[in-house]
């Protein structure tokens, strides 16, 4: 009965040992299967920020900024084309026909622009109604207007600064109003824009001095001396 037991023992042991290696490796390899999946959950997960992170666009929104209210903006060229009555008085010292048209009696807010380059000129806050039949100016914007000794010899021209542009003639002691000057302007050397329109930029050339446009203004202090 012993000899049988023992035999029977010897043939089952090596049985249960073949099924618990059978059974870990399942395990094991259900461990892998679940290992694999763990290892492509994170990798999703990762992929996901990287493909919503754009900074790119944010800094591009704000280096394409531009402030233009600190600097008049200018642009080298041609001045902008005239006709003939622009070209009259513009280049050729020429004077419209007073009246009110124009801009003679304009008083809403806003700039006047020169006609040929875009120069700013004057204010309208600097503007008043003189009834002499032109645009009447008591002050201009600071170094826009260059004076001149008329050909007359009598008066004193002015002029645009930056294109040498024909504007018309400054009278000064005339008291019509506390600063006591006039400029008397033609309106069809000048462009006005409203408060609040974008400005266009101001033209200069690469060498006025050569241009036939341009004439050299002379220093203010010497039409003073001249008088």
């Amino acid at each position: 009965m012993r000899k049988l037991l023992c035999t029977a023992a010897v043939m089952i042991l090596p049985v249960l040992a073949l099924v618990g290696f059978t059974g870990c490796d399942r395990t094991m390899v259900a461990n892998a299967d679940d290992a694999q999946s763990n290892d492509k959950t994170p990798a999703t997960t990762v992929a996901e920020p990287e493909k919503a992170s754009a900074p790119s666009k944010t800094t591009q929104t704000k280096t394409t900024k531009v402030n233009s209210k600190d600097k008049v903006p200018f642009m080298i060229g041609e001045y902008n084309p005239l006709n003939e009555k622009e070209a009259y008085v513009l280049l050729h010292k020429g004077t419209e026909a007073p009246g009110d048209g124009g801009y003679t009696l304009t008083k809403d807010a806003g700039i006047y622009l020169c006609r040929q380059c875009n120069a700013r000129l004057y204010k309208a806050d600097d503007k008043f109604v003189s009834h002499c039949g032109w645009p009447s100016f008591d002050d201009e914007i600071k170094g826009a207007v260059a004076r001149n000794i008329d050909a007359d010899g009598r008066r004193v021209e002015i002029v645009c600064a930056n294109c040498g542009g024909h504007l018309g003639h400054v009278f000064e002691g005339e008291r019509l109003t506390e600063k006591n000057t006039r400029h008397c302007v033609n309106s069809i050397s000048m462009r006005f824009f409203p408060e609040g329109k974008e400005l266009p930029p101001v033209i200069k050339q690469v060498d006025p001095a050569e241009s036939k446009q341009v004439p050299k203004p002379t220093d203010k202090t010497a039409v003073e001396k001249a008088e």
